[in-house]
């Protein structure tokens, strides 16, 4: 039988990385080396790169500049599963920069040349420095971006079934809810961790506390219904139901791994204290929660827990241009922007500057926004007017503080879709962003962006003068619908001219997510000039 050439080369390409292999082996055991000797032991050495060479002819690449960038922001989002895991990991970058916390009872604490911030159920985070050359009435620049992403959250009734024994599953589950617009199907056979926060009750104090607590092993499945099972309808929809079908796997109840014991243990139904909140808990999370935490199980007294995909942050791709990671939207922008504030500061930016540098990072945009820590609060409203009146340009000075309004900006930054390889159809064929491609300004005519004319060539121009490629344009076909986010609604909240923008990306609202490493260089060399050049190129615009 004739081979062909094809065959031919996979077969010894094949051959040759398994004698790289072989040959790795042997020359890494020091051991070895007497037995073969000095001269074939470097020589097997030799060999081995030889094959390697053979088997993976090396790359030159230009995307290795971006990588160190790339896994600043890889670290970033693993070590920050949740919004309160997102303020937290901010506000130590924020600390060990020298910001300071800005307290509600601190409103004379401010001067220019400051750098402050301040925290809303710690799922919602603002900070901000003062050019030292700050005047009253001048502006803020501003870059929003949320804290949220889509996920399952664990039901305020944690326990499942009442049933020690599982059920006719002999396994035990958590109630969860669906938060947000997920793509639910892609959280079917993924390992799960639990984090978030919970309220512990301090005896020694009286006082309740709150501990974040990340458990970033699999401790959860939902898993997927075998193929042998399903009709031909089933196989071709993957239908599935989110109340009956996205209910994780725990333990076994027939003996779970957590105590040994084949009894499974009931968390105290009548502790000192409790309203009735326990008996209502699965026992296991909650002993695996005080075990995570160190206290008493009977401390514990109420959680707000999601789950998470604990695969870890990767980069794809044969040149390494991609990253995958979990919740890509929009903890980049998060990244992003806390790290355009602090390169801000780090190269002087401040000392010359004089406006007011802020960022926002909000929870709750991915359900509308509307609550006392989203993008629809009093926040952003309450922060302008609280600084400028610390600053002089407050209730005394009405006509400063309107002016300084007009003269603020919002980049309003949430992740934008690349056009799809196997949908391209779906986009607007003359408004594709593209991988690697840039940043993306997001329009719609109807206002569910809040771009218009001025605010999207304000950022043309800083791209234009930061030498960044052409920003690239996102439009929805006519014949599709629109999302929205944060910028019209702080827009019609402070009356602040904003835009919509943000870094290409495939899957949105997967569990795991697709962008390019040299987007996140546009994105952040973007926002730095953002704080460095506003002032300059929006005094050029005819208004």
């Amino acid at each position: 039988m004739m081979l062909s050439s094809q065959f031919t080369n996979n077969f010894l390409n094949t051959m040759r990385q398994r004698s790289v292999i072989v040959l790795a082996s042997i020359a890494s055991t020091s051991a070895w080396a007497p037995a073969f000797g000095t001269s074939r032991y470097v020589g097997i050495n030799r060999a081995m790169a030889s094959l390697k060479a053979a088997a993976m002819p090396p790359l030159t690449t230009h995307f290795e500049q971006h990588l160190p960038l790339a896994r600043d922001a890889m670290k970033f989002i693993d070590d920050s599963p949740d919004p309160f895991h997102v303020v937290q990991t901010a506000r130590r970058a924020l600390d060990e920069f020298g910001f300071k916390e800005w307290k509600d009872d601190d409103d004379d604490a401010l001067e220019p040349g400051g750098m402050y911030y301040f925290t809303r159920n710690k799922s919602t985070l603002v900070a901000f420095c003062v050019g030292k050359n700050y005047q009253p009435g001048k502006g803020f620049k501003i870059i929003g971006s949320h804290t949220d992403s889509p996920n399952l959250k664990v039901k305020p009734r944690s326990k499942r079934t009442t049933s020690k024994l599982g059920g006719p599953s002999g396994v035990i589950q958590l109630g969860v809810e669906c938060y947000g617009g997920g793509l639910w199907h892609t959280w079917f056979d993924r390992d799960l961790g639990v984090s978030g926060r919970v309220f512990v009750n301090d005896e020694s104090t009286g006082k309740i506390r709150q501990e974040l607590v990340k458990i970033d092993h699999a401790i959860l499945r939902i898993p997927n219904l075998a193929i042998h099972l399903q009709t031909a309808k089933e196989r071709e929809s993957f239908s599935y139901n989110k109340e009956d079908h996205l209910s994780p796997i725990l333990a076994s109840a027939v003996k779970d791994s957590l105590t040994g014991s084949s009894e499974e243990k009931e968390t105290p139904d009548n502790t000192s204290g409790d309203n009735g909140w326990s008996k209502h808990q699965e026992p296991l999370l909650v002993q695996m929660l005080a075990t995570k935490l160190g206290v008493m199980t009977e401390n514990i007294v109420d959680f707000e827990l999601n789950l998470f995909d604990v695969q870890p942050a990767s980069l794809g791709g044969v040149r390494s241009e991609f990253i995958h990671s979990a919740r890509l939207d929009n903890l980049a922008s998060c990244f992003l922007s806390l790290k355009g504030l602090l390169e801000h500061v780090e190269e002087g930016g401040v000392e010359i500057d004089d406006d007011i540098s802020m960022i926002a990072m909000f929870d709750h945009e991915e359900v509308g926004s509307s609550s006392a820590t989203g993008a629809g609060s009093p926040i952003i409203a309450d922060a302008v007017k609280r600084i400028s009146h610390a600053l002089g340009a407050g209730q005394n000075e009405p006509i400063l503080y309107n002016r300084a309004v007009q003269n603020s900006f919002v980049l309003s930054v949430d992740q934008a879709h690349a056009v799809h390889p196997n949908y391209a159809s779906k986009h607007e064929k003359n408004h594709g962003p593209k991988l690697n491609g840039g940043m993306v300004i997001k329009r719609n005519s109807n206002q569910r962006y809040a771009t218009n004319g001025i605010t999207g060539l304000v950022v043309r121009e800083l791209a234009r003068g930061a030498g960044l490629p052409p920003v690239q344009e996102f439009v929805v076909r006519n014949d599709c619908g629109c999302g929205s986010t944060i910028g019209p609604i702080i827009s019609t909240a402070t009356g602040i001219r904003a835009i919509d923008l943000g870094c290409p990306q495939l899957s949105m609202h997967s569990i795991r997510e697709t962008m390019g490493t040299k987007d996140l260089t546009h994105g952040l060399a973007l926002f730095k000039a953002f704080f460095r050049d506003f002032s300059n190129v929006d005094q050029r615009i005819e208004q």
